[in-house]
């Protein structure tokens, strides 16, 4: 039986509510003074406590698609390459960033910290000129920013958004974001890019959804306008259109679509993972809208195809058929919106994978390599 059967959830309820009322039927047995009554009590505590906690985890894991299998939920699922589908073949003067600290590069291909070999990763803290916003993350310098054949090239560069309320460390931590591109550069894979790993909220704890909140936070003005800015004026990255790509999971690949679609001229590129197509409306939310229908309307993805001109950009949307929810019907209705237009949509579909980590591991690699791939390489 699969870790979502509704079939599992039943067993673990039933094994709860038997293992509830032995404990009840049993009790007045243990109230002895004796070690073996003190064990026996305890032991009673403990299996009542693991089996109701298991009802709640099967549970709550069911509402929020985290694992979709056992082998998603032990980490021992497949792990081999992914494909993308290709809809194609398939149908200055900026106030800059402020280093906060040096960080090592985590992995197993990163042995020794010369930036000439592994690159650099380092803390920062982004200002938003124009929006006044300001919030930590952290910026991946490839090693040939370091190279001496390099010292006069600009690169490249991506955003990476992390789901909220999640920490831009996890980028580094449990998506190995630094590694993974150490690792496709080496095997010639992508191009050297300058990666910023960022949250997607600039106004924690409120979930902004990148989006411009009326009298309020400027999230998406932020993201698309304050962060190249302070990235290019502190970075050898390049200018133009072309230059900047966006990825990101959950929220922040809801994010990063929104963002290249409706800012093409920042943005020629972009990456979902197991992200959505219209903002999220619940309590971290709030009122991102002013109760404007319209302004709703502009971040719902869908809503703009059907009714704007599609954007020339190219996009590549990443999740499963099963385990994540209405991921996979909601993502056949965007390419097919976007088929036959300017706006070029490729796909990784896994058969199957819930909302986390692992599964946006296993498509980080062939997703950071098709990022770098088409973001401008200037000469």
């Amino acid at each position: 039986m699969g870790l979502t059967s509704h079939k599992v959830l039943a067993l673990s309820a039933l094994i709860s509510v038997l293992v509830v009322a032995g404990t009840v039927w049993v009790w007045p047995r243990l109230a002895k003074r004796s070690w073996a009554a003190v064990f026996g009590r305890l032991g009673t505590i403990v299996g009542t406590q693991l089996a109701v906690m298991c009802t709640l985890g099967l549970v709550a894991n069911n509402y929020f698609a985290f694992y979709s299998s056992w082998d998603d939920l032990l980490g021992t699922g497949n792990d081999g390459p992914v494909t993308i589908q290709s809809q194609l073949t398939a149908g200055k003067g900026h106030q800059g960033v402020q280093q906060i600290s040096n960080e090592n590069v985590r992995g197993a291909n990163t042995v020794g910290r010369d930036p000439l070999v592994v690159g650099k990763l380092e803390k920062i803290r982004i200002p938003g000129a124009s929006t006044g916003l300001s919030t930590e993350g952290y910026v991946y310098l490839p090693p040939q920013y370091f190279q001496p054949q390099y010292k006069d090239k600009k690169f490249p560069a991506a955003i990476a958004i992390t789901g909220f309320p999640g920490d831009a460390k996890n980028l580094i931590t449990k998506l190995n974001y630094p590694s993974t591109e150490l690792q496709l550069i080496k095997d010639g894979k992508t191009n050297p890019t300058v990666l910023v790993m960022m949250r997607p909220s600039p106004a924690m704890p409120r979930d902004t959804e990148c989006e411009d909140v009326p009298n309020s936070t400027q999230a998406e003005s932020y993201f698309a306008k304050d962060v190249p800015q302070a990235i290019r004026s502190s970075y050898r990255v390049a200018e133009g259109t072309g230059s900047f790509g966006v990825i990101g999971n959950s929220t922040g690949g809801y994010c990063a679509l929104k963002l290249a679609m409706k800012h093409p001229d920042v943005f020629s590129a972009a990456v979902s993972l197991s992200g959505y197509y219209k903002a999220a409306d619940d309590a971290t939310t709030g009122d991102l809208f002013a109760g404007s229908k319209d302004r709703r309307n502009q971040a719902d993805l869908d809503w703009r195809l059907a009714n704007l001109p599609k954007p020339a950009v190219s996009l590549l949307v990443g999740g499963s058929k099963e385990g994540d929810g209405d991921y996979y019907p909601a993502t056949k209705k965007f390419i097919a919106a976007a088929k036959g237009s300017e706006t070029k949509v490729a796909a990784i579909t896994l058969d199957t994978g819930g909302h986390n980590f692992n599964t946006w591991s296993r498509m980080l690699p062939a997703s950071l390599g098709w990022l770098g791939q088409h973001l401008n390489v200037p000469a």
